[in-house]
């Protein structure tokens, strides 16, 4: 039998949603590349494509998720205080759980358009300030700042909305798998998005940006980025930020997001570049057999923090987009898919047998 523990050799799913070129730095949602959909389109449309393969989408899909902000605050506002006490991620996920189940296109739209109104109520409730109404008139990212109490400049408004496109979907991975594999057992979308949730709050899928600020932290200034990277690569630790599962070359979704910075107000950017620059040759020096390139953390933890997000609401953040591909996966495993159902291969001992 073969083995593959991290199932990188495994086909699992047939796919219309998005495509991963690993060796070709490409990613394709859609059926278009990340550079054209962040060029001009809105997070709502390029969710509003995935779901169309899979549900009948209102032809108003701004507005449709602007309702369901609004069906989803008021579900949920009444809640919000008890869970003060909970890490800001954990509150976010049981306020979630907490929506009507199914597979129709409103417990789809509903579930879009909670990761984000959720969290900008929690941020904002975690600073002492009173929750206030979503405003299904706006769009998507200036809402959720509007929300939270953020910057809401016409840049900010666009660099989130770019990150909110840049981790729509992205293949199969972890959080995406397990979302496939609740849906197979037409559990309803909320089961699935729920338990997605949960693998992407791991520190090895989701939880990765805010160490990125970290390690920029440490470093302090740009003329000191070459040797305290000598010194981590020396001690065999792990830079922040480079490196990707699947990319051998640079991950586009970096450029979208450091472009996203053109205009906002970052103290981080100069240090950021020259960390950047100095970790690209270092680790072609020190790690020659790997090609190890800038990942989407990397500048998602500098974008996020410009926008006036907490670090510890990164992860949170990156759900408030990522749902929407868990929603069309869900919604094409339970179209197409089967019960997904793997092998396991024992290797316990056996009872001894009577002589």
């Amino acid at each position: 039998m073969l083995i593959d523990n991290g199932l990188e050799k495994v086909v699992a799913a047939e796919t219309r949603l998005s495509h991963v070129d690993g060796l070709a730095g490409e990613l394709i949602i859609g059926g278009y590349r990340l550079d054209e959909l962040v060029a001009d389109r809105t997070f709502e449309e390029v969710a509003g494509l995935l779901l169309a393969s899979y549900a009948d989408t209102p032809a108003d899909i701004r507005s449709a998720i602007g309702k369901a902000r609004a069906r989803v605050f008021t579900r949920t506002s009444n809640l919000l205080p008890q869970l003060a006490d909970m890490p800001l991620f954990d509150a976010m996920r049981t306020a979630l759980s907490t929506l009507p189940d199914g597979n129709d296109i409103n417990a789809a739209l509903d579930l879009v358009a909670a990761p984000g109104t959720l969290l900008a109520q929690l941020i904002r409730q975690s600073s002492g300030k009173k929750l206030i109404d979503p405003d299904p008139a706006l769009g998507h990212a200036e809402d959720m700042l509007c929300m939270a109490g953020l910057n809401t400049s016409a840049e900010a408004i666009a660099g989130l909305n770019t990150y909110l496109i840049s981790v729509i979907d992205h293949g199969l991975n972890a959080s995406t798998f397990t979302a496939r594999v609740v849906a197979s057992t037409d559990a309803g979308l909320v089961s699935s998005v729920t338990a997605a949730l949960g693998a992407l709050k791991g520190p090895l899928h989701g939880g990765a940006p805010g160490p990125v600020l970290d390690m920029l932290d440490a470093v302090g200034t740009p003329d000191n980025a070459r040797a305290w990277i000598d010194n981590e690569l020396a001690a065999g630790r792990r830079l922040m930020g480079f490196g990707h599962r699947i990319y051998r070359v640079r991950d586009p979704r970096a450029d979208a997001l450091k472009s996203a910075l053109n205009g906002l107000r970052s103290d981080r950017l100069e240090l950021a570049a020259a960390v950047e620059r100095e970790a690209l040759a270092a680790l072609a020096i020190h790690k020659p057999e790997r090609k190890l390139e800038t990942n989407v953390e990397y500048y998602t933890a500098v974008l996020l923090e410009a926008l006036g997000f907490p670090r510890d609401t990164f992860t949170a953040v990156f759900a408030s987009g990522r749902t929407a591909g868990w929603v069309a996966h869900a919604l094409e495993q339970a179209a197409t898919g089967r019960l997904i159902r793997p092998q396991s291969h024992y290797t316990g001992p056996l009872p001894q047998r009577a002589a």
